[in-house]
């Protein structure tokens, strides 16, 4: 089996290669994980993915994201009860508190189930996840394993078997939980149409047990699609969040200004912090991108080229599969003077006014660019403005300590730790 690869960190390149014209194929290496995630949003190509992708945008309205944000906030309240219990101890690892978190917000939010529904999968979830990403390492890096009729014959398998069914115990449990739910409450109550600003609380499972019921999705369809949006949807922004909170802890001037913008915005009052407030802390948006500049959540994608392409000066054969190493594109010196160093300033909009518009993508480009990226951002935004509100990070691990690992999204090694202390 003949693969042809190349590396691309050019912006122009990139432009060209997410731009509809290309047609924004995704196959190699997004085929190791269709035994978990189908044909969903994430990986279906052609049309299907167009229909799926304009159906779902509706869960995403702003007006749907503004009653997300009451969850964020019930969530955080949450967290923040852990990171409490937290102060006084020499260290604390981040990521399995913010995997957690984040997981939870996914499944009260986009799907519509009480944390109650689900508490006791949560951590099989979790650990079924790290077996899979072992599962798509251990295959990207043995070429021998990258034929199916081969792989299917191996221990991985078999492994990543049993693994994909421990996620979908999960998904399954939500689909059947919100299904039952909108039965009891009838469910042509929860619709989406054309007027989605007069919607209230809707889950974007709603939008597709809807479809289902209408005969226009099938329940795969809905499940590839829940599977698809709980791992995307939580586990990159847990990501996010861990690296952010180790950057600012190295960081404590910036962390001052941070705090320092909250309490401009709210003052001496100790009320509850508002959509409004969040939209007011440009600072800590622009700590929010620099921090997913550093540290992509999704540091490579790919796209495959179906036909002979020109590409930059290159003419790239048909079939070729175009890694984009957005890791290695956000820390270009010619794009980002001093690319190593945390410096939220350069976000401010004087700043990257003339930026090429694909020298940043962490949340990819183009019109496959991340559907949740405005859920996430502002997800970031509440969940950090509540912690350094009442709380200092103090160093423990350093971005010099990361030694990262390939996996489905951006991973270190070793834990990540801080060191909370009460304000």
């Amino acid at each position: 089996m003949n693969v042809y690869m190349i590396n691309v960190a050019n912006p122009d390149v990139i432009e060209k290669l997410l731009s509809p014209a290309l047609g924004n194929h995704k196959v190699h290496p997004y085929h190791y994980v269709r035994n978990w995630l189908k044909q969903g949003l994430l990986l279906s190509i052609g049309n299907k993915w167009f229909q799926r992708r304009k159906m779902l945008t509706k869960a995403f309205h702003f007006n749907i994201l503004q009653k997300y944000f009451e969850i964020f906030v019930e969530e955080t309240s949450f967290f923040m009860k852990r990171v409490e219990e937290e102060v006084g101890k020499e260290k604390t690892d981040l990521f399995p508190m913010m995997n957690s978190t984040t997981l939870r917000i996914m499944c009260e939010t986009t799907m519509g189930v009480t944390n109650e529904d689900i508490t006791s999968l949560v951590n099989p979830y979790l650990a079924s996840l790290d077996i899979i990403g072992d599962c798509f390492t251990t295959r990207l890096g043995r070429v021998w394993l990258h034929p199916d009729s081969i792989y299917q014959l191996t221990n991985y398998a078999k492994t990543e078997k049993i693994a994909v069914k421990n996620l979908q115990t999960l998904t399954n449990t939500v689909i059947k939980k919100r299904r039952d739910y909108l039965a009891e409450m009838n469910f042509n109550h929860f619709d989406y149409d054309d007027n989605v600003e007069s919607k209230g609380n809707l889950a974007m499972l709603d939008l597709l047990l809807k479809n289902e019921k209408s005969g226009v999705l099938n329940s795969q369809d809905v499940r590839e699609e829940v599977d698809s949006f709980m791992f995307a949807g939580h586990d990159t922004t847990a990501v996010a969040m861990t690296f952010m909170m180790m950057a600012l802890a190295n960081e404590p001037e910036i962390q001052e200004k941070i705090h320092a913008e909250i309490c401009q915005v709210l003052g001496d009052s100790d009320r509850s912090l508002t959509t409004e407030d969040l939209s007011q802390m440009k600072y800590l948006e622009c700590c929010i991108k620099e921090t997913l500049r550093l540290y992509p959540s999704a540091p490579l994608i790919a796209r495959t080229l179906r036909n002979e392409t020109v590409l930059g000066n290159y003419t790239v054969p048909a079939n070729t599969t175009a890694f984009i190493f957005i890791y290695d594109l956000h820390r270009r010196p010619n794009l980002y003077p001093d690319p190593e160093r945390f410096i939220p300033e350069r976000f401010l909009p004087e700043n990257c006014a003339n930026r090429h518009p694909y020298a940043y993508i962490p949340f990819s480009g183009g019109p496959r660019n991340c559907i949740g990226q405005k859920f996430a951002m502002l997800e970031m935004k509440t969940v950090i403005s509540h912690i350094l509100r009442r709380f200092r990070l103090k160093p423990i691990t350093k971005p010099e300590d990361i030694v990262y690992k390939t996996d489905l999204v951006l991973r270190s090694v070793h834990p990540i730790y801080v060191k909370f202390c009460a304000r």
